[in-house]
């Protein structure tokens, strides 16, 4: 009856606000939660909704924060969890950072590490990718802006604080007028800081304005104007300073270091480019299967939910996460460690080796080549051999033949007295010569059977 309810909610809301794709955290009662969003997503086929599992690690400690009251005051610890389980899909990096890294669960060893030195490489890790990434002035959280090169918490609420009581940012040098934020932060912080739509093209890409000179002489070098930027129609930048002496040509001319110059081309090219965009999608699914549907040979995507030392557990979308054996995991070298191969949230091609439904394991292996395959591909590079050297093999053969036929009957003739380049003697010992001794093969008689 609750389970009826529910749904009937669910798709309520799915109509009042178009909703496309559902988050379904992987915790507690996941499985559950799963196989109930699939009915409900069979029943409603004309919306096409699917929906993904997302990790929970780490949601529960955020729900109880400050900063989660502070974002969230009317809502309950749960309404807050997942809150921030649709945001991970949404963004998971601007959401993430609001959690204490140690709390999202980085190996199981971590406990046993020293605590501080742990927490300051993570806090780096975060940094670095928070940075390689760049963040949006107008949309982003003081969470989020607090790990910019060069922005300190406090410096990070007052940005929030002045794009709240002026507007959005619509040019980096704005960041100047600041409180707490002086000419040395914003040396710092203004490269990773991108503003869309603003009245610089520049200030959308990752191009310090310190580098904007520089970028505008490529421009005009190019042949293009500010307004291309906008329409991502640059090419040929990074094809231009390919060559070395081009490259510190330009470079000395512009004033500015050659590597300098490549990334300011790359940016030009790709403005406002996000790095992830290249990594895998995620596995939308729009039904869920069961350990029965699992079939020796099936190849599915699954995600990696966790690695131990002898392998990685992967959800294929079934109850019970499949294990991919530390032997399994790669058939092209030889795998020292799980962490060498995948990693938490990677994206996997697998196969399914063996389902033990009593038990509740699935054994899966990531070498998705069969043996026999191998084997085939090896007789035909061995067969291909044969036939390339097939045509001087017989000829070679033939030869041999004739050659051993050619003696077989001068062997005869000599024994008969007939072969005119050996002088008969007249007392036998030629034929004696030709003659096999008792017990020795007569190979003569077995070349003229054969022929």
């Amino acid at each position: 009856m609750k389970i009826r309810q529910a749904k009937e909610t669910i798709k309520r809301l799915i109509a009042k606000y178009n909703v496309t794709l559902i988050s379904v955290g992987n915790g507690t009662a996941s499985r559950e939660s799963e196989k109930v969003i699939a009915e409900l997503i069979s029943e409603i086929p004309e919306r096409k909704v699917q929906y993904v599992i997302v990790s929970e690690a780490g949601a529960s400690v955020y729900s109880a924060s400050v900063l989660a009251t502070e974002e969230f005051p009317n809502f309950d610890v749960g309404q807050r969890s997942a809150a921030s389980i649709a945001r991970r899909l949404q963004d998971p990096l601007a959401e993430l950072v609001k959690i204490d890294p140690k709390s999202i669960g980085v190996g199981q060893y971590q406990h046993d590490m020293n605590q501080k030195k742990l927490g300051e490489k993570l806090e780096g890790v975060v940094e670095s990718c928070v940075n390689n990434v760049g963040v949006d002035l107008n949309t982003a959280s003081f969470s989020l802006l607090e790990y910019v090169s060069g922005v300190t918490k406090k410096t990070a609420k007052s940005i929030v604080a002045w794009r709240e009581e002026n507007g959005r940012f619509t040019d980096r040098r704005q960041l100047l007028k600041v409180s707490g934020l002086g000419p040395k932060a914003f040396e710092q912080c203004a490269g990773f800081l991108r503003i869309r739509g603003g009245s610089n093209p520049l200030d959308m890409t990752g191009v310090h304005p310190e580098s904007y000179a520089a970028a505008g002489k490529l421009l005009e070098k190019l042949g293009f104007s500010g307004e291309d930027i906008k329409g991502a129609k640059i090419t040929g930048a990074t094809a231009l300073l390919r060559d070395k002496k081009t490259l510190e040509s330009l470079a000395a001319d512009f004033g500015v270091g050659e590597e300098t110059l490549s990334d300011i081309a790359k940016e030009l090219e790709k403005p406002g480019r996000d790095p992830r965009s290249d990594m895998p999608k995620p596995v939308l699914r729009s039904d869920v299967l069961e350990m029965k549907d699992l079939k020796p040979g099936m190849i599915l995507k699954g995600t990696v939910r966790n690695v131990i030392d002898f392998g990685a557990f992967v959800d294929i979308g079934v109850h019970q996460d499949g294990l991919v054996h530390i032997s399994q995991l790669s058939g092209s070298r030889f795998v020292n460690h799980p962490l060498d191969v995948v990693s938490v949230g990677d994206i996997v091609d697998v196969k399914v080796l063996e389902v033990d439904e009593e038990r509740g394991r699935i054994s899966l292996t990531m070498k998705l080549e069969e043996p026999s395959d191998k084997h085939k591909k090896k007789e035909e590079k061995t067969e291909g051999g044969r036939n390339r050297q097939g045509g001087g093999g017989q000829n070679r053969n033939q030869n041999r033949n004739q050659n051993g036929a050619s003696k077989a009957d001068s062997n005869q003739r000599e024994r008969k007295g007939q072969n005119p380049g050996r002088k008969n003697t007249g007392n036998g010992k030629g034929a004696a010569k030709s003659a096999p001794k008792n017990g020795e093969l007569d190979l003569s008689q077995l070349l003229n059977k054969w022929h």
